[in-house]
């Protein structure tokens, strides 16, 4: 398996994720529920834009965060460390991520929380289980 499918076949699994936010002076970060879409390289989250991350969102699109599990031991340790930018989904892309959401999440059937996607910058994967300290690292070649 090559290193960019492990990177993605973690990504897949997991569905929780920190995110880290700023604007101005203040920071903040929030724990949110994602689907990973593997063709556009992007979480969908959903979340309200009142939230305290929501508004410093609205003001600065650039993000960081982390997507891991809780290994007992560190031999054990997997996870991601990521950058990129967030924006509010809209119309047939709104749409088409809603129904994936919705799929992987059941009760979000319920929710009309707007959805955001978090287009990834570059992505640094951690995996102790490949070897101590093994780093996969991506990067978008198009990053401005």
């Amino acid at each position: 398996m090559s290193d960019h499918a492990h990177l993605i076949r973690y990504l897949k699994k997991q569905h929780v994720l920190s995110l880290c936010c700023s604007a101005d002076d203040e920071l903040w970060c929030a724990n949110c529920f994602y689907v990973f879409d593997e063709a556009r390289m992007a979480f969908w989250i959903m979340t309200e834009p009142d939230t305290r991350h929501g508004l410093l969102l609205t003001k600065n699109a650039r993000v960081a965060g982390t997507v891991n599990g809780q290994p007992k031991t560190v031999l054990l340790i997997k996870g991601v460390q990521y950058r990129g930018r967030i924006a509010l989904l809209s119309e047939e892309a709104e749409a088409q991520a809603r129904q994936t959401y919705q799929k992987r999440f059941p009760v979000s059937r319920n929710v009309s929380d707007p959805l955001w996607e978090i287009r990834l910058d570059e992505a640094k994967m951690t995996d102790n289980a490949l070897g101590f300290g093994k780093k996969i690292i991506w990067q978008r070649s198009d990053v401005e």
